[in-house]
């Protein structure tokens, strides 16, 4: 498939397998400002919902999709900020269900679960993936850095209030940061949290792309460790990874579809490359590197690409 607007891979998810990723909101609009966001710092800081883009113009780029007969594993709304923000996200599920039998999943920071017309609509998804990075407001403000007209209290209340009706898989994630929640009474303070959430799996994330704030560090594996023995949760680096795809010929153009939304460091592109054949990898990021559209982060020894 040629690049598109709202459909992006298949690319594969530490979690979900090859992923069939949906966008249905503009780059970095969200409700949170996570330190530890890998596309940077939120543009459009916002709690309101909106019909960013006509619904009838991402199912038919869905349906040209389907025509690649490319295999995919799960259809995940993710978008590039907070999907939920989307007003006619119950509307799409619907619709993308109708089209598949495959899973959809909706991966979110579970802000607006307090909100019942958005606890309907995720519940037509087979599988809803919220993040519980705090334990309380201060931690909240801290790592979140949420639009002021969300409090903390109420995100958890709809977080609970969700789990206890919805019927797919609940599959929560926290993000571990250094020496912001990786001690063993924050882990204590999510224990009791989770006591109160009817979830199916817990994974336990740490950030290893290049974060939003340099102070967002990942944590070490003997804490990573220390935490799944204390949560009872997976840790996501454990999990392997098929690599990445794109049917787009030119290398170059290639790899600008993926960091499009998914950011890659070298060795991933590197791999990338190899899998399809490439001659010569170093020309192809010497090219990156000087693309004036591709954001080059060195990081813990390493480059990291995304676009600006």
């Amino acid at each position: 498939m040629t690049d598109m607007k709202y459909i992006f891979g298949p690319v594969p998810s530490r979690r979900l397998g090859i992923s069939l990723g949906i966008s249905p909101i503009p780059k970095k609009t969200c409700n949170y400002s996570c330190i530890y966001c890998q596309l940077g710092r939120t543009d459009h800081l916002t709690n309101q919902r909106e019909m960013f883009f006509p619904i009838d113009e991402i199912m038919a780029e869905f349906d040209g999709f389907l025509k690649s007969a490319e295999a995919f594993d799960v259809v995940t709304i993710v978008g590039e900020g907070e999907p939920t923000l989307y007003l006619g996200l119950g509307e799409l599920i619907g619709q993308i269900k109708k089209k598949t039998e495959k899973p959809v999943a909706v991966i979110t920071n579970g802000a607006l679960l307090y909100d019942p017309q958005v606890r309907a609509e995720l519940d037509q998804a087979d599988l809803v993936l919220p993040t519980v990075d705090a334990y309380d407001e201060t931690t909240f403000k801290k790592i979140n850095r949420p639009h002021g007209t969300i409090g903390y209290d109420q995100v958890q209340a709809g977080l609970k209030a969700f789990s206890e009706t919805y019927q797919g898989q609940l599959w929560i994630e926290i993000m571990l940061i250094d020496g912001i929640n990786d001690d063993d009474e924050s882990l204590r303070k999510y224990a009791n949290i989770l006591r109160e959430i009817r979830y199916d799996r817990l994974y336990l994330n740490t950030p290893v792309r290049p974060p939003a704030e340099a102070y967002a560090k990942e944590i070490t594996p003997e804490k990573m460790r220390n935490a799944v023995e204390l949560l009872g949760g997976i840790s996501i680096d454990l999990l392997e990874s098929e690599g990445f795809h794109s049917e787009i010929k030119d290398h170059h153009e290639a790899i600008l579809s993926i960091i499009k939304r998914h950011p890659m460091n070298q060795f991933e592109i590197e791999g990338f490359l190899k899998s399809r054949g490439c001659a010569d990898i170093s020309s192809v990021l010497n090219d990156l590197k000087n693309d004036r559209r591709v954001v080059t982060i060195s990081y813990k020894g390493y480059d990291t690409f995304r676009l600006r």
